[in-house]
């Protein structure tokens, strides 16, 4: 997908770019005054591109609703990335009490994950078949040290939430007055 001059302004000051969601289901992009697809707007997100959905009536924020459609559809068009057990406890976790706590654990490994795959892509830009193989395979020490690093920074992000939930459960329990 090309950028226009108006694209390329708005991203450059930092613009949000809105699309319009009309009731034939039909996506606008005002940046570009064109209907758009989902894989278009997929696009933009695999572009980092900042954007917005709304209803083009009621002007509610539809992103999520998009984005999970985008989501859907790569789950089932391919190789998945979740598996029935892992969508099945995602499930379980809806009303529960450990519901914000795993949202926040999950938005932050999944942060790490990406800033580890973006640190291994400019590692890895000059290596020669042989040795994108063994870092691939884990066999680098380059590549093992980084996994090093995401798992100590994984560990971390759980720590954080347990001391978080402990807080949490002090504070609940002295409202309570009740003190441990």
């Amino acid at each position: 997908m090309q950028k226009s001059k108006a694209e390329a302004s708005s991203a450059s000051q930092g613009a949000v770019r809105v699309i319009k969601k009309y009731p034939n289901r039909r996506l606008y992009d005002t940046d570009t005054s064109s209907y758009i697809t989902l894989a278009e707007v997929k696009a933009l997100v695999m572009d980092n591109e900042r954007f917005v959905v709304r209803d083009a009536k009621t002007n509610d924020d539809l992103t999520r609703s998009i984005l999970l459609q985008i989501i859907l559809e790569e789950e089932t068009a391919g190789v998945p990335i979740f598996t029935e057990q892992v969508l099945a406890n995602i499930i379980r976790f809806y009303g529960n009490a450990m519901q914000d706590f795993m949202g926040a654990y999950l938005e932050k490994n999944v942060q790490i994950f990406m800033d580890l795959q973006h640190k291994m892509t400019e590692q890895s830009s000059g290596l020669n078949p042989e040795a994108w193989k063994q870092f691939a395979n884990m066999q680098s020490p380059l590549m093992q040290g980084m996994m090093g690093a995401y798992m100590e920074q994984s560990r971390s992000a759980f720590t954080q939430m347990q001391e978080q939930m402990q807080k949490n459960s002090e504070q609940m329990l002295a409202a309570m007055g009740l003190k441990r």
